[in-house]
């Protein structure tokens, strides 16, 4: 078929116009929702131009228009058949804070609980560990300032006369920050280990904090002890609760084979949760770390200890009110999620 290219052009020129114009729109907010006027507009124009394509193939002039004309034809074809996933949505970071995430953590809720369980019966076996052979926190023990005598360390730290991370507190916050991501991270890891790695890691923590706390009791410096822990403690230790809490779900997903699904789906199932435990975790660190560096590590005479403790409850009391109550809706049923 033989066309006048240039009447054709100058013709179907303000057609391509508008398909370039639509598609850098949606370019720029490929999450915007098409009216049906939209859309069959989009459909139409597509169409025109494939056929507009078609007419310019068989001629051998204008490779540039051809190739133009390819490239609106490739871009509007991804568009219209799309390569989101079904499901697929825009991620809006306040409903995932104030709602997506307390769901998550409310919905796997027994993966949670037995992260918890596992923790404190490590804390049982550290606590009695030091209680019964004070020398057994040399074996327990993984940071060395731990390893000597509380009390020591308490008449040490109130007569500072100096602020030892003057300067320092930014990188020092980074560390811990640094250091408790590996630890979350490992444990969420280890789910794929069909939880046993996620389990044992978390008694180990547990072990820890158990024979650090009784230490530190039977020493007579336990207002020393929850000054120190609280303030950082209260989200640090739930951020770890929380990522093995996703661990947890993914060992489920590994494990389960009751309903005949293939791994890869029963992956796929559970990697929002997962996903989403896993920021929370990321997010409760970022803070732990700041409080821990700025607040926790100064004591009296230069921040009282009641202080310290009453900010430590007031965090843990927010952190359980927004687990356990934001983003709550009535089901269909009745009930509250």
């Amino acid at each position: 078929m033989i066309i006048n290219l240039e009447k054709f052009a100058a013709a179907e020129e303000p057609h391509w116009r508008r398909m370039e114009e639509i598609l850098q729109k949606r370019q720029r907010d490929p999450w915007a929702v098409l009216t049906l006027e939209q859309a069959r507009e989009l459909d139409y124009l597509y169409r025109r131009v494939a056929a507009d394509l078609a007419r310019v193939t068989a001629s051998a002039a204008e490779p540039e228009l051809r190739q133009r004309l390819e490239r609106l034809v490739a871009r509007a074809y991804a568009e219209i058949h799309g390569t989101r996933g079904a499901g697929t949505v825009r991620f809006h970071p306040w409903h995932w804070l104030t709602t997506v995430l307390p769901q998550t953590f409310r919905r796997q809720w027994r993966a949670a609980a037995l992260t918890v369980i596992v923790t404190i019966l490590g804390m049982i076996f550290g606590g009695f560990a030091v209680a019964v052979d004070p020398e057994a926190k040399h074996a327990i023990m993984p940071f060395p300032h731990l390893l000597g005598d509380p009390s020591e360390r308490v008449a040490e730290e109130e007569a500072a006369m100096s602020d030892r991370l003057q300067g320092h507190k930014a990188g020092f916050a980074g560390q811990l920050m640094t250091h408790n991501t590996k630890v979350t991270l490992f444990a969420l890891a280890l789910g794929m280990t069909w939880g046993v790695g996620t389990i044992i890691l978390l008694f180990y923590n547990g072990v820890i904090l158990g024979a650090v706390a009784v230490d530190y009791m039977l020493a007579g410096e336990t207002t020393f002890l929850f000054g120190w822990l609280l303030p950082h403690g209260v989200i640090e230790i739930p951020a770890i609760f929380v990522g093995a809490q996703a661990g947890l779900v993914l060992a489920r997903a590994v494990v389960s084979r009751a309903d005949g699904r293939a791994l890869g789906v029963r992956l796929r199932a559970v990697v929002d949760d997962v996903a989403t435990l896993a920021g929370a975790a990321a997010l409760m660190l970022v803070w732990a770390g700041f409080v821990e560096s700025y607040l926790s590590q100064y004591h009296e005479p230069a921040i009282p200890y009641w202080a310290k403790i009453l900010f430590g409850c007031l965090e843990g009391a927010l952190l359980v009110c927004y687990l356990g109550l934001a983003g709550r809706k009535r089901t269909a049923s009745g009930g509250r999620i």
